[in-house]
């Protein structure tokens, strides 16, 4: 493992079962956060880059699948173990095919949630990197890392994807409906001003103070990332 600790998120409402895996985990050198209910994970999914996320299936206010089925569309892809304490198949099925990448049934033995654990981050990271590089700033789409002049910048999972949409449509003029759209889903009924605030978020950890900021805003109309910046 590397010097800086793998963080998981930990969503299941059993509190006891939940901080006995947290224990386990951060035995393990692991950074562990958890979460009780669906709606309080998915959140925790969408506003913090985690490495692994550990989902149970039952879960007060929103269940497993529907947790599961908004982190994938929101363009989290980390990997999800997500667990449960039904039998049959077709859990598993509609489980992976909602976006798992793997099922684990309880209960289960310590040493085997461990192995899961470490054979889901192995094979996640033996997908190669993807970056994206416009000017000095790169943006790794498999470890969700970002640098600006050499110097790594801490993004939210959301901040992360506002940014990856620009990047990808470098000398673009990219509307606010369309990050809405990719970011936050088509069904988004919020504020649309939201964007101007995650680009701010994005100014203040991305620009150097007293220079041209990277994100050109187009008043009245969106965003460009300009490849010469």
């Amino acid at each position: 493992m590397s010097d800086v600790p793998r963080r998981v998120l930990v969503v299941e409402d059993d509190v006891g079962l939940a901080q006995a895996i947290s224990d386990l985990l951060g035995d393990e050198g692991f950074d562990v956060e958890q979460r009780h209910d669906g709606e309080a994970g998915l959140a925790a999914a969408l506003e913090s880059a985690f490495d692994i996320i550990v989902l149970d299936l039952m879960l007060p206010k929103r269940n497993g699948f529907s947790v599961c089925l908004e982190i994938r569309r929101a363009g989290v892809h980390v990997p999800l173990l997500m667990l449960t304490a039904k039998n049959g198949d077709l859990d598993e099925i509609e489980g992976l095919e909602g976006g798992a990448d793997d099922f684990l049934r309880k209960p289960f033995e310590w040493p085997i949630l461990l192995a899961r654990i470490n054979a889901l981050l192995r094979r996640f990271e033996r997908g190669q990197s993807r970056k994206v590089v416009v000017g000095d700033v790169v943006l790794d789409t498999i470890s969700r890392q970002v640098s600006a002049s050499g110097r790594e910048s801490k993004l939210t999972s959301r901040e992360f994807r506002v940014l990856e949409c620009l990047m990808e449509s470098v000398d673009r003029t990219v509307t606010k409906a369309e990050i809405l759209d990719v970011v936050w889903g088509a069904d988004f009924e919020g504020d649309p001003n939201v964007v101007e605030v995650y680009v701010g978020y994005l100014r203040r950890k991305l620009d150097v103070k007293g220079t041209m900021s990277r994100i050109k805003t187009i008043r009245g109309v969106g965003y460009v990332f300009p490849s010469g910046v």
